[in-house]
């Protein structure tokens, strides 16, 4: 073995044992872990989905209220299946045994807004968008199609006579023609270099019962979220978020983290979304929390740092809603692989105003094209900026901070 990768090994040894250390402290220093969180978590012992869960503000800092605080929590989201999938379930499967739930007052035809079959209904449209994200969520990866090795009991037992997730979608008679609501005016929302369809919709893989795939616990994840959170439901996109989240608990070493990946995922993804998501609602997109702000936020620090590329995208007018709202709404999930964006998501997570780092990243990605976006006309350029070449994160998280600290 050569002496480089030998010191190479060294250095990832002693952040390893530096991050144990911070870790195994009774008490975390937030500040410290930021710190040591920006350059990059690693992956080894399960580092990084402990980091996540601490840096997105589920984990308390202090360690001794760990055991105690997870168990509610956990008991918390078993509540949410029982009274949001299963007894829903139950009522609607019933039905041809039992007449019970069809009376004077409320029936399937019941006009009625408080009507539980109209609520039934409508929550059926959301699954069905819901599931025809997260069927093709990373689609250049097997993972999500794979059996989770913690199916949940609860909602697998076979016990239970009720219509599961998986079965409202296969049973509804409803044809939703699902449009992607684009608010930007842009029509193509996932990136052409991204959307590779290897898992065609009619070669899904059926599994047996008792089973269920890593896609399917997604797609219960954001059925709460909507359900929980009526002001926003679910838009397009935030598949996108939850999957690398979901990926990095669901593939943590330690089995007793990892049987509760769906748990700790739905709550560290409410609190990310409660942060961002203003990105989502369209009544905000003009104020200074939305998301036109932000687009145009990345071409003022644009203009400030490299005035003769921001003249040149003015002069071809382009836009940032034309590529930035993807890459703003979506945190970069779907410009890069998805080890790639984990390390990206390692830094966005470590900083206290973690979507202002988000501003400098984009930045950083424009300039480090600057080359062929000043000799490309509109067409290549938007091409470049729709299916961005550079696959380097190292790269474009070293210019963004040299950007954010003003040494560039």
């Amino acid at each position: 073995m050569c002496p480089y990768r030998d010191q190479k090994m060294n250095l990832k040894g002693d952040t390893i044992q530096e991050f144990k250390a911070a870790l195994s402290e009774q008490k975390i220093h937030l500040l410290s872990l930021r710190q040591l969180c920006f350059s990059g978590i690693p992956c080894e012992s399960g580092i990084r989905s402990l980091c996540w869960k601490i840096l997105l503000n589920y984990l308390p800092l202090d360690q001794t209220l760990w055991e105690s605080f997870l168990k509610k929590q956990r008991d918390v989201y078993a509540q949410f299946l029982r009274e949001m999938i299963i007894q829903p379930g139950i009522a609607k499967a019933n039905l041809g045994v039992s007449r019970e739930d069809v009376t004077l007052e409320d029936h399937p035809l019941n006009p009625n807004p408080d009507s539980r079959w109209n609520t039934y209904f409508k929550d059926n449209e959301v699954l069905l968008q819901i599931d025809k994200d997260v069927r093709r969520l990373y689609p250049d990866m097997a993972f999500f199609q794979r059996p989770t090795d913690f199916p949940c009991q609860l909602i697998l037992d076979p016990q239970n006579e009720y219509e599961t997730l998986r079965r409202r979608v296969e049973q509804t008679t409803l044809k939703a023609q699902t449009v992607n609501r684009n608010r930007s005016g842009v029509t193509n929302v996932s990136s052409p270099g991204k959307a590779l369809n290897l898992y065609p919709s009619n070669e899904y893989e059926v599994l047996p019962n008792g089973c269920e795939a890593h896609w399917e616990v997604v797609e219960r994840i954001l059925f709460i979220y909507a359900k929980l959170n009526p002001g926003i439901a679910y838009v397009q996109g935030m598949n996108e978020i939850v999957g690398p989240i979901y990926y990095t608990f669901a593939t943590d070493p330690d089995s007793q983290w990892k049987e509760h990946a769906e748990a700790d995922t739905f709550f560290c993804f409410t609190s990310l979304m409660s942060e961002n998501r203003d990105n989502f609602i369209k009544s905000l997109d003009d104020s200074q929390c939305g998301i036109t702000f932000k687009m145009e936020s990345v071409f003022s620090k644009l203009k400030e740092k490299d005035t003769e590329l921001y003249m040149k995208l003015q002069e071809q007018n382009i836009k940032p809603q034309y590529f930035t709202f993807r890459w703003l709404t979506l945190l970069l999930s779907q410009e890069f692989l998805l080890p790639d964006v984990i390390r990206i998501w390692d830094s966005l997570f470590s900083e206290q105003d973690r979507f202002e780092f988000l501003i400098p990243v984009c930045c950083a990605m424009l300039i480090l094209i600057r080359d062929q976006l000043l000799s490309g006309d509109f067409t290549v350029n938007m091409r470049l900026l729709q299916d961005y070449p550079i696959s380097d994160v190292h790269t474009i998280l070293t210019k963004a901070k040299e950007l954010q600290d003003g040494s560039s």
